[in-house]
């Protein structure tokens, strides 16, 4: 089971002009996805790291990973400026899988501004398709949606995805938002950036430096 230790920053990784950081409502919505969390967590196979001191964390400092653990099908999640960052290694069913949600989501190709960097505006919304690095945050009130890793077809979600328990929204396994939901953007896509074949680095990248 993942687990989040979440601290306050009021620092964001997006534009000023977009909506404030959801992370600061946090602690009142997370009690609205628990239940979910508890659910999915019997049938999902997650695995969690620890981030670097609340001090560092607080400071909004980049979050090294060691990714050589995550088996495909696994999500873990790390903490970065005090809000979760999933990070999934997804099969080859599960990227193959993203072709069939393209028509359903509202931002396919996420050119809508402030939440993909440039090297995440694609189909995957990733560096590298088998791996996904998302701001575990969603866009609408700042709930903590609840992973659906396997097809979920009573949820909406046939390809597997993410899904918001307290208003509904649904996200596919990129992150984006399918149509005529709540939640007005795809899931964040923080800075990152490989370091070599087995680590990435959270909170750095072309445009974030250290």
């Amino acid at each position: 089971m993942s687990q989040n230790t979440m601290v306050h920053d009021d620092e964001g990784a997006v534009p000023p002009a977009l909506p404030p950081d959801p992370s600061r409502r946090f602690w009142i919505t997370t009690a609205c996805a628990m239940g979910g969390v508890a659910g999915v967590a019997t049938a999902v196979p997650f695995v969690s790291t620890f981030a670097p001191s609340a001090k560092a964390r607080a400071a909004g400092a980049p979050v090294e990973v060691d990714i050589s653990n995550i088996a495909p099908g696994q999500m873990m999640t790390v903490e970065w400026r005090g809000k979760p960052v999933w990070i999934l290694h997804r099969t080859p069913a599960q990227i193959e899988g993203l072709k069939a949600s393209d028509p359903l989501v509202a931002d396919p190709e996420s050119k809508r501004p402030g939440y993909t960097p440039a090297y995440a505006e694609n189909e995957w919304r990733s560096r590298k398709p088998e791996l996904f690095v998302c701001v575990g945050i969603c866009t609408h009130l700042g709930c903590s949606p609840t992973a659906h890793l396997a097809p979920d077809p009573a949820q909406g979600l046939a390809q597997g995805g993410f899904l918001c328990p307290c208003h509904g929204s649904t996200f596919d396994l990129a992150g984006r938002v399918y149509k005529n939901k709540p939640a007005p953007d795809n899931l964040e896509v923080p800075p990152y950036q490989y370091t070599s074949d087995t680590r990435i680095t959270v909170g750095l990248d072309e445009d974030n430096k250290a």
